[in-house]
């Protein structure tokens, strides 16, 4: 599944975006055990959820989302991408 994700952590109370060509579950799951590095941000937490997936045809168009979305450097941007699909749409069909 390539696309997108965006997870949310309740115990820092943050956002992490990243892209993924590989299998999702797998991937959260790798970001909850700090299989990246004890030193990178996704480390620092072990209750990484799924909070939105941006699906895609192709990885560097997941890539661009990524980008797009942490260029915005807001929780309530990402919020909003989630409870108005519009939004969501255009940063799709803008990168």
């Amino acid at each position: 599944m390539i696309g997108c994700y965006i997870l949310f952590s309740e115990k820092l109370n943050k956002f992490y975006i990243g892209a993924t060509q590989n299998d999702l579950e797998q991937r959260i799951l790798k970001h909850n055990m700090a299989t990246y590095g004890k030193s990178r941000f996704t480390a620092t937490a072990n209750d990484w959820k799924l909070f939105l997936f941006i699906k895609t045809d192709n990885y560097p168009h997941a890539i661009r989302i990524e980008r797009k979305i942490k260029a915005m450097k807001s929780s309530k941007y990402i919020k909003n991408l989630k409870d108005f699909p519009e939004m969501l749409h255009k940063i799709i069909s803008s990168t």
